[in-house]
């Protein structure tokens, strides 16, 4: 039986791109042609994965393969950007332990926590909320008691 011989892994890029609007332009087009990549190529596939995501951030892993090649993977949002969809807001507080932009309820926690579990560096859901609530508090969020 022959040995499947995997590609080498020339580099691996992240960025953070709105869902379903990757454009050749920059930050995609500079980061990915340094490495030689078919921009269009990854700005279609890109598309395509993240349609039905609405207009939100989704960051991206791509792997660079030394023949120019690519594979990515798509993570969970960052936790600013659910936290700030819950609750209908722009942006955090410019004064965070001044400033309340909102309260965060425990059910909101719950699902936003839920969501960033396979991106978190936790076991279970307890920390996970914890991650979450702390994040929320450094935005100038108020969570429910």
């Amino acid at each position: 039986m022959a040995k499947k011989q995997s590609k080498q892994v020339y580099t691996i890029v992240k960025l953070q791109i709105l869902a379903a609007k990757a454009t050749p332009a920059p930050p995609i087009g500079p980061a990915l042609g340094q490495h030689g990549v078919n921009i269009m190529d990854f700005c279609k596939a890109y598309n395509a994965k993240t349609a039905d995501k609405g207009n939100t951030v989704i960051p991206v892993e791509i792997t660079i393969y030394t023949d120019k090649s690519f594979t990515f993977i798509l993570k969970t949002p960052p936790t600013s950007v659910l936290i700030l969809q819950a609750l209908g807001q722009e942006k955090g507080a410019s004064r965070p332990n001044t400033n309340i932009i909102g309260v965060l309820t425990k059910l909101k926690l719950e699902e936003i926590a839920k969501t960033k579990m396979p991106d978190l560096n936790c076991i279970d859901l307890e920390a996970a909320k914890m991650m979450v609530a702390g994040s929320a508090r450094s935005m100038g969020v108020k969570l429910e008691s």
